[in-house]
């Protein structure tokens, strides 16, 4: 925008007071966001002060107040989060005069939107299908009763089915609480009587599901052509249960196995037909290039895939997607053991402070168990790539509330994230092994350790240095006698590794051609390569810069267990064992840990801490306080008779990480040992920033591999597992598709950690063991 704002970061006169003109300028902010009603959240704006940062809506008199209080946030002259875009051509000097024709700049700034956008201001009515649940929400929004003022009928049916779900209410008592609701009110209530009524009042609203029948090998579905099937066209395995009914000699029909299907397609429409969302799935096309991503839309991934298509990219409704999965047992490791793997789908396009929350997570597929599927989780995805594909070549009609438009919405994915087993579940790409690492692919010099017999990533960085960096000469620190000259890497695109797997001969587990599986899994021994993954069928997905994420939240917390118990030399997971010691000098010249042959014992190690320092820092640990919310306690953490700490979380590791390491270790370890584990810790911590930059990015990929060769020169080989390579490659991740937060598994850790609930509770109001049943009906 370049109109003159300049008052709006200039609000006191040199003698203190606040600037006339400061204060007519937030007058004429004020008056301009209240009147954009479609951004407002009932009463409330967006405050844009230094401390709200556009994220939190108060009344015009507090936004007023803190702003005057703590001025606008920085290089906000364009007000892009309340309905304001940049117009390259008008010039304005006079905010008076803005003030003065506020409607008609408002229509002005409508009309470059439609422009720029594709965007007609022409009203539609809904759809007929949209116009069906239009029709229904009225119907059912009656009153409960002749005059009652409080509650409608649907009111009611909505707050009573929410109560049966949090309070995990059995049907029968259910049942009799309506009954009793019933009694209670006036005569002609609308009150249904029976859960019976109450879902199918609720049905309109409801979302399909499709109850799938699948192989209790898991080789195929029993879908579309295959639907009349009665066996496994693979393995011969029938597709029902061999039950009869006890009062008698029919025979039912059981299905061994099911899945559960949620269509994907409503639920997007349903973004667009609420007035709560549909404006904010276009806050994307409002963001502006000015270097900094706060957001997937920012990233090169998005904008490669609007240059590849610009078809797509005209139309800024079009849908963005994330895909997520992730296996829970719901009792754990003591109950019965059943591991159930739901596919959850979240949309990009809302804004940063909407995306990624749980009201946004559709669960989509709901792989059953008892069994991991592994590789065969192809075989459950079918139906969502079929309708991916249909969402990408054709599209389905939508109705657009906030615009009362009714427009053609298509769908991309962008990416997968996963915990690392399944990354590979997801890719086809193995992540064990010498050849885990999918970026390096067989480009590594990972080895197997001599005694342990693991695989080692140990001098496997000093080849992403400077060429002329002096570590790469090193013949001591490193690997014995070894002078490292190659180059890192180079990333393969989509469509290289489309032609190597095609090349390969390597097919669909979904494929009906079982001789070319069974010859491809003949071939896959010494390539990392285990399967043609289904997502190569989007039309889309060989062009994509990044298609699975490496999950940060993971990766840290591996790091930092084996960081951690390393050097507090934990029995059993330190990676300072004996073993590690007699194959330390076989790879490396470090005389000062060989085994002391008088004592036949080994030296204490310069990265470890001895008893005392041990019981310090435990007894530190254990009286620090936090903020409520901000972690858990973890004094409960500390065992002071073992010195050690046991039972943290993800998050708990997140924090000690990034903000309690450099500081725990400071007075602890030498200053060499403290500063390498330092940089990792700040590593970290710089690459969760919420907002990042490309030289940020670039910064942070020039100076891990510094940081692990450091950590080489210090840790035995054995530390070095695949978790430690991988952050080589989470800075260049971040560079191309964003902040973190927006691709790590915390928020669908929170999400699975709800669905675990409801299992056990459901398996305790039905007095049952965890089985089947019990899983699928308390997670549909």
């Amino acid at each position: 925008m370049s109109e003159n704002r300049e008052w709006m970061y200039r609000r006191f006169l040199p003698d203190g007071a606040l600037n006339p003109d400061f204060q007519r300028g937030l007058q004429g902010f004020i008056d301009y966001a209240s009147s954009r009603r479609d951004l407002m959240d009932g009463e409330k704006i967006r405050c844009p002060c230094r401390k709200c940062d556009n994220i939190r809506f108060h009344t015009k008199n507090n936004v007023q107040y803190h702003i005057a209080k703590n001025g606008f946030v920085r290089d906000y002259h364009i007000w892009r989060f309340h309905g304001e875009i940049e117009m390259p051509t008008t010039e304005y000097h006079n905010f008076e005069d803005i003030e003065d024709n506020e409607d008609n700049y408002q229509n002005m700034v409508m009309d470059i939107a439609a422009s720029q956008y594709n965007i007609q201001n022409i009203e539609e009515p809904p759809n007929p299908k949209a116009e069906l649940l239009y029709n229904m929400l009225k119907a059912a929004d009656k009153e409960l009763w002749p005059g009652c003022k409080t509650h409608s009928q649907l009111s009611l049916v909505a707050r009573v089915m929410s109560l049966k779900a949090e309070g995990n209410m059995s049907e029968r008592c259910f049942d009799q609480w309506l009954d009793l609701i019933k009694e209670i009110l006036p005569e002609n209530n609308l009150a249904p009587t029976s859960f019976y009524e109450t879902k199918k009042l609720l049905s309109g609203m409801g979302l399909p599901v499709q109850r799938i029948d699948c192989c209790p090998n898991n080789c195929m579905l029993y879908w579309e052509d295959d639907r009349d099937l009665v066996q496994c066209k693979y393995c011969g395995e029938s597709r029902y249960k061999n039950n009869r009914d006890s009062r008698s000699s029919r025979k039912t029909l059981v299905a061994a196995k099911r899945m559960f299907y949620f269509p994907l397609t409503p639920r997007l429409q349903r973004l667009f037909a609420s007035k709560a969302t549909a404006a904010d799935m276009r806050w994307h096309a409002s963001s502006i290039d000015d270097g900094v991503m706060r957001h997937p839309a920012d990233s090169p991934t998005w904008k490669h895939l609007n240059d590849i298509f610009p078809d797509f990219a005209t139309e800024v409704r079009n849908v963005r997607l994330g895909l997520s999965t992730d296996g829970f047992q719901p009792f754990g490791q003591s109950g019965q053991q059943y591991s159930s793997w739901p596919v959850i789908v979240t949309p990009y396009n809302l804004p940063p402070w909407m995306c990624m929350k749980e009201q946004f997570m559709f669960l989509t597929i709901l792989v059953p168990g008892p069994r991991n599927p592994k590789e065969k989780l192809d075989v459950f995805l079918q139906p969502l790539i079929a309708e991916l594909i249909q969402l990408w070549n054709v599209g389905v009609l939508t109705y657009d509330v906030s615009l009362k438009q009714n427009f053609q919405m298509r769908a991309a994915l962008l990416w997968t994230i996963s915990d690392f087993p399944a990354y590979s579940m997801l890719s086809g790409w193995s992540t064990a092994g010498r050849l885990a690492c999918p970026h390096c692919m067989d480009e590594t010099e990972a080895f197997t350790l001599s005694h342990s017999g693991k695989q080692s990533w140990f001098d496997n960085h000093r080849k992403f240095l400077p060429i002329n960096h002096p570590f790469r000469k090193d013949k001591k620190s490193f690997t014995k006698n070894k002078v490292v000259t190659a180059q890192p890497p180079q990333g393969k695109s989509g469509q290289e590794i489309l032609a190597e797997i095609e090349l390969m001969g390597f097919v669909k587990v979904t494929g009906e051609n079982q001789e070319a599986i069974n010859k491809a899994s003949a071939r896959r021994y010494g390539t990392g390569w285990k399967k043609r993954s289904i997502f190569w069928d989007l039309p889309y997905w060989k062009f994509l810069l990044i298609r699975h994420n490496l999950d940060v939240m993971h990766v840290e917390k591996n790091v930092f267990d084996n960081v951690f118990n390393t050097v507090l030399n934990v029995p059993g997971r330190t990676k300072d064992t004996s073993k590690s010691r007699e194959e330390l000098n076989t790879y490396c010249s470090r005389p000062a840990l060989k085994r002391n042959q008088e004592t036949n014992k080994y030296p204490k190690a310069c990265y470890t801490l001895d008893t005392n320092e041990k019981r310090v820092l435990c007894e530190w640990v254990k009286t620090l306080r936090f903020p409520d919310g901000y972690v858990s306690n973890m004094g409960r953490c500390v065992d002071l008779s073992k010195l050690k700490m046991f039972g943290m979380k993800s998050h708990d590791c997140h924090v000690f990480m990034q903000r309690i390491l450099p500081i725990a270790f400071r007075e602890l370890l030498p200053v060499h040992v403290w500063n390498a584990i330092t940089e990792l810790s700040l590593f970290f911590k710089d690459l969760c920033s919420r907002n990042i930059q490309n030289e940020d990015m670039c910064r942070l990929n020039d100076m891990i591999p510094i940081t692990l060769c450091k950590l080489e020169r210090i840790f035995p080989p054995s530390f070095f597992d695949s978790m430690e390579h991988l952050p080589v490659h989470l800075a260049d991740e971040a560079r191309l598709a964003g902040p973190v937060q927006f691709r790590w598994m915390y928020p669908f850790e929170r999400y699975l950690r709800k669905l675990k609930n409801n299992v056990r509770n459901k398996a305790r109001v039905e007095g049952s063991i965890c089985n089947a049943y019990i899983v699928e009906e308390a997670l549909f």
